[in-house]
């Protein structure tokens, strides 16, 4: 990301110096660390499969590779590893994975963080209508999310890149990069079809498919129903739950502060939620994953997703489920 997005003036300069120090160390511990979890999630299954064992070894694994999203949200912002190179190679990893194109993703996801919550500017609303309770629960349980996301993969290839936000070089580039992402995962099913395996449905795919609610519920949390107004203090939500899942989606949790300073890296975010509240003097937006599903089907089942949002605020203290 090449220019400042984020929010000035909130936080003493030589504090946000300290807080946006990378780390080789963090980021090897945290990305070693969870590959292993997948590793182990992965034998587990491979060994208990054809057994009812194989269920919670088998959600366990798809929850795992889909907060692999993580890992390739924070290369993006090369704030996972200090050695940028690093950060890139890591990146590629991740999204051939999870079948979304790394320089795609990071290119609209910087466009997110400049425009949040613009219905007209935020690729992340400007793709879609407003929600029903029906679209709500198809993208939520990753009906939509996979469909579309096959959908563009297959269009950018064709060299239909949609998105005015993108020069003429980032097209060609993500044109190029859909046609490989395409070409390997050809040779992954060739293979497979070759050795008549089903270890890449087994251990990847029907795993992470099947059990993207898992990770949704952290997505459409981060947020939906706040403010349209363009400040990201209000904008954007923070996420209390279990620390088991806060290392799973790389401290992803504390959104409100990474939306307001997006070069400090996932290790420093507890931190600087604590700093942020400290000099703002209140709790910023913070709710619970199943507190929120609670609140946001209960207004859907009355009606379409208001254009103005559910009109809370940073005063507001969202309790967690």
């Amino acid at each position: 990301m090449d220019d400042f997005i984020g929010h000035r003036n909130l936080i003493a300069p030589e504090k946000l110096r300290e807080l946006t120090r990378r780390s080789d160390w963090k980021g090897a511990v945290q990305t070693l660390g969870h590959f292993g979890a997948i590793a182990v999630t992965g034998a587990g299954l491979w060994l208990a499969w054809g057994s009812w064992w194989a269920a919670p070894w088998f959600v366990l694994h798809g929850m795992l590779l889909n907060y692999l999203f993580a890992a390739q949200h924070e290369c993006n912002h090369y704030t996972a590893f200090k050695t940028r190179w690093v950060n890139d190679v890591v990146n590629r990893i991740t999204a051939f994975v999870l079948l979304y194109p790394r320089s795609y993703e990071r290119w609209f996801h910087f466009e997110h963080h400049r425009h949040t919550q613009d219905w007209e500017r935020d690729p992340e609303l400007m793709n879609r209508k407003r929600y029903t309770l029906s679209s709500y629960l198809l993208y939520l349980f990753g009906v939509t999310y996979w469909s579309n996301l096959l959908a563009r993969l297959w269009r950018n290839a064709g060299g239909k890149v949609s998105g005015g936000y993108f020069t003429e070089a980032q097209r060609r580039h993500i044109v190029l990069e859909a046609r490989w992402h395409i070409t390997g995962y050809t040779a992954v099913a060739a293979v497979s079809v070759a050795f008549e395996s089903w270890a890449a449905v087994t251990l990847w795919l029907a795993p992470m498919l099947s059990t993207k609610v898992l990770h949704q519920v952290q997505n459409v949390t981060e947020h939906t129903g706040l403010t349209h107004e363009p400040d990201i203090v209000h904008n954007t939500r923070t996420i209390a739950t279990w620390p088991i899942l806060r290392w799973m989606g790389w401290n992803m949790q504390y959104h409100t502060a990474h939306h307001t300073f997006p070069a400090v890296p996932f290790h420093r975010l507890p931190e600087l939620h604590a700093e942020l509240e400290r000099q703002l003097g209140y709790t910023l937006p913070t709710t619970g994953y199943l507190e929120f599903q609670r609140r946001f089907i209960k207004v859907l089942a009355r009606g379409p997703e208001s254009i103005e949002g559910a009109g809370e605020t940073g005063l507001v203290i969202e309790r967690a489920a």
